[in-house]
């Protein structure tokens, strides 16, 4: 058997994923946030004030990639989801389940921090823009998914349903990407690229290098750390658990 996929069918396995969840997580969220660290040094000390925004502008930094994570996120979700629906690899639906939490998450960082810039940008807190309101409902998407999911007592039944409302909702995703292209909004167009050319002059750019990274790497160790919870909690009872709960005392 190829070695990777024998180590695909070893993550399978719920003991072997519970070691390898508690080996990692913390380098993902401790690699998380030094990553984002620097990058947030930067986007406050070491870029230049916008010529039109002025300082304002620098909450980009945070909104740019929680956005783009919000959707990642979504996107992410309703593969494992499909993945489980298909195969029925229950590790599957527990990443799948574990997502939704933390794109909730990075979701209502966007809207927060749209809001934010929008006051001084448009003159208002919140507007029903296509880009904001389509960000909204990816919001309660979200949490439809939590909700369904924590509605139905059978795990596996709860993790089938929420994961297929996270399958029919990824249709969202296209809508909020080209919100700004189908509809007039007062929200900007797509000027920040992180491959190709992008309108935002690059001695701007390299700060948002950095927190998109750092926020991948934090929304790892998350991911991996909700979902071991999860494993242990579908799990209770089971020797190997007991097992794993004394040695950590």
């Amino acid at each position: 058997m190829n070695p990777l996929l024998r180590w695909f069918h070893k993550l399978g396995s719920p003991p072997y994923f519970d070691r390898f969840a508690a080996r990692w997580a913390p380098w993902g969220y401790g690699l998380g946030f030094l990553v984002m660290a620097v990058g947030l040094y930067g986007a406050l000390f070491a870029v230049p004030a916008d010529y039109q925004q002025g300082d304002s502008f620098r909450i980009l930094y945070i909104h740019v990639p929680s956005a783009w994570m919000s959707m990642a996120v979504f996107g992410l979700m309703a593969v494992y989801a499909a993945i489980a629906l298909i195969w029925r690899i229950k590790l599957c639906e527990i990443l799948a389940m574990a997502c939704a939490p933390i794109g909730a998450g990075f979701t209502l960082v966007t809207l927060a921090t749209g809001s934010i810039w929008g006051k001084p940008m448009w003159g208002t807190w919140w507007d029903w823009d296509p880009r904001l309101t389509t960000e909204l409902i990816l919001l309660f998407l979200y949490l439809g998914v939590i909700g369904l999911y924590s509605a139905i007592d059978d795990r596996r039944a709860a993790a089938r349903a929420a994961g297929l409302l996270a399958i029919v909702g990824v249709v969202l995703l296209p809508v909020i990407r080209y919100s700004v292209v189908w509809w007039n909004s007062l929200h900007q167009g797509q000027t920040i690229r992180m491959f190709g050319e992008s309108s935002m002059d690059a001695s701007m750019v390299w700060p948002l290098a950095w927190m998109v990274i750092g926020t991948k790497l934090w929304f790892l160790g998350a991911l991996l750390a909700r979902a071991r919870a999860d494993n242990l909690r579908r799990e209770a009872g089971k020797a190997w658990v007991t097992e794993a709960q004394g040695a950590s005392r």
